[in-house]
Protein backbone atom coordinates (compact mmCIF):
# COMPACT_ATOMS: atom_id res chain seq x y z
CA UNK A 1 0.00 0.00 0.00
CA UNK A 2 1.34 3.38 -1.02
CA UNK A 3 0.69 6.38 1.16
CA UNK A 4 2.09 9.36 3.04
CA UNK A 5 1.29 10.05 6.68
CA UNK A 6 1.80 13.49 8.20
CA UNK A 7 2.10 14.27 11.87
CA UNK A 8 3.20 17.04 14.17
CA UNK A 9 0.54 19.67 13.62
CA UNK A 10 -1.25 21.40 16.43
CA UNK A 11 -1.94 24.64 18.21
CA UNK A 12 0.96 26.91 19.10
CA UNK A 13 1.37 30.50 20.20
CA UNK A 14 2.94 33.06 17.92
CA UNK A 15 6.70 32.86 18.14
CA UNK A 16 6.63 29.16 18.85
CA UNK A 17 7.87 26.20 16.85
CA UNK A 18 6.51 22.99 15.41
CA UNK A 19 8.08 20.19 13.45
CA UNK A 20 5.97 18.38 10.91
CA UNK A 21 6.87 14.87 9.81
CA UNK A 22 5.76 12.98 6.74
CA UNK A 23 6.46 9.27 6.58
CA UNK A 24 6.25 7.43 3.27
CA UNK A 25 5.13 3.86 2.83
CA UNK A 26 5.42 1.78 -0.29
CA UNK A 27 7.56 4.09 -2.41
CA UNK A 28 11.21 4.30 -3.32
CA UNK A 29 11.65 7.24 -0.99
CA UNK A 30 15.18 8.19 -2.01
CA UNK A 31 14.03 8.58 -5.61
CA UNK A 32 11.28 11.05 -4.75
CA UNK A 33 11.32 14.78 -4.51
CA UNK A 34 9.39 15.66 -1.37
CA UNK A 35 7.55 18.82 -0.54
CA UNK A 36 5.10 20.65 1.62
CA UNK A 37 2.10 22.72 0.58
CA UNK A 38 -0.29 24.59 2.79
CA UNK A 39 -3.83 25.76 2.26
CA UNK A 40 -6.06 28.20 4.12
CA UNK A 41 -9.74 28.83 3.47
CA UNK A 42 -8.97 32.27 2.02
CA UNK A 43 -5.93 31.54 -0.09
CA UNK A 44 -4.96 29.23 -2.83
CA UNK A 45 -2.68 26.38 -2.11
CA UNK A 46 0.85 27.61 -1.48
CA UNK A 47 4.06 25.68 -2.00
CA UNK A 48 6.06 26.03 1.21
CA UNK A 49 9.16 23.92 0.75
CA UNK A 50 10.70 21.30 -1.50
CA UNK A 51 13.61 18.96 -1.03
CA UNK A 52 14.77 17.03 -4.04
CA UNK A 53 15.95 13.46 -4.13
CA UNK A 54 19.47 14.86 -4.24
CA UNK A 55 18.93 17.01 -1.16
CA UNK A 56 18.56 20.43 -2.75
CA UNK A 57 15.99 22.63 -1.07
CA UNK A 58 13.73 25.47 -2.07
CA UNK A 59 11.82 27.52 0.48
CA UNK A 60 8.98 29.94 -0.21
CA UNK A 61 9.82 33.59 0.34
CA UNK A 62 6.95 33.89 2.82
CA UNK A 63 8.65 31.46 5.23
CA UNK A 64 12.30 31.81 4.30
CA UNK A 65 14.48 32.20 7.36
CA UNK A 66 11.84 30.61 9.57
CA UNK A 67 11.13 27.21 8.01
CA UNK A 68 13.55 24.51 6.96
CA UNK A 69 12.96 21.23 5.17
CA UNK A 70 15.01 18.09 5.58
CA UNK A 71 14.78 14.40 4.86
CA UNK A 72 15.99 11.16 6.36
CA UNK A 73 16.13 8.53 3.64
CA UNK A 74 16.85 5.79 6.17
CA UNK A 75 13.52 6.56 7.86
CA UNK A 76 11.57 7.37 4.68
CA UNK A 77 10.61 10.64 6.31
CA UNK A 78 10.64 14.30 5.38
CA UNK A 79 10.47 17.05 7.97
CA UNK A 80 9.34 20.65 8.03
CA UNK A 81 10.80 22.59 10.92
CA UNK A 82 8.77 25.72 11.54
CA UNK A 83 10.15 28.40 13.83
CA UNK A 84 8.99 31.89 14.74
CA UNK A 85 5.48 30.99 13.76
CA UNK A 86 3.00 33.76 13.04
CA UNK A 87 -0.81 33.62 12.79
CA UNK A 88 -0.55 33.84 9.00
CA UNK A 89 1.08 30.40 9.04
CA UNK A 90 -2.22 28.90 10.14
CA UNK A 91 -3.22 26.37 7.50
CA UNK A 92 -3.57 22.72 6.68
CA UNK A 93 -0.15 21.45 5.66
CA UNK A 94 0.12 18.71 3.08
CA UNK A 95 3.08 16.58 2.23
CA UNK A 96 3.62 15.31 -1.30
CA UNK A 97 5.98 13.00 -3.13
CA UNK A 98 6.92 13.29 -6.77
CA UNK A 99 8.92 10.89 -8.91
CA UNK A 100 9.14 10.43 -12.64
CA UNK A 101 8.99 6.65 -12.36
CA UNK A 102 5.54 6.83 -10.75
CA UNK A 103 3.92 9.34 -13.10
CA UNK A 104 1.69 10.93 -10.50
CA UNK A 105 2.07 12.79 -7.20
CA UNK A 106 1.28 11.23 -3.86
CA UNK A 107 -0.39 13.33 -1.17
CA UNK A 108 -0.78 13.01 2.53
CA UNK A 109 -4.03 13.60 4.38
CA UNK A 110 -2.93 16.95 5.75
CA UNK A 111 -2.21 18.18 9.24
CA UNK A 112 -3.67 21.31 10.80
CA UNK A 113 -1.36 24.00 12.13
CA UNK A 114 -2.96 26.79 14.12
CA UNK A 115 -0.94 29.74 15.40
CA UNK A 116 -2.62 31.92 17.98
CA UNK A 117 -1.72 35.56 18.46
Amino acid sequence: QVHLVESGGGLVQAGGSLRLSCSAVGIVFRANDMGWYRQTPRKQRELVAVITSGGSTNIADSVKGRFTVSRDNAKNTVYLQMNSLIPEDTAVYYCYARAAYRGYDLWGQGTQVTVSS
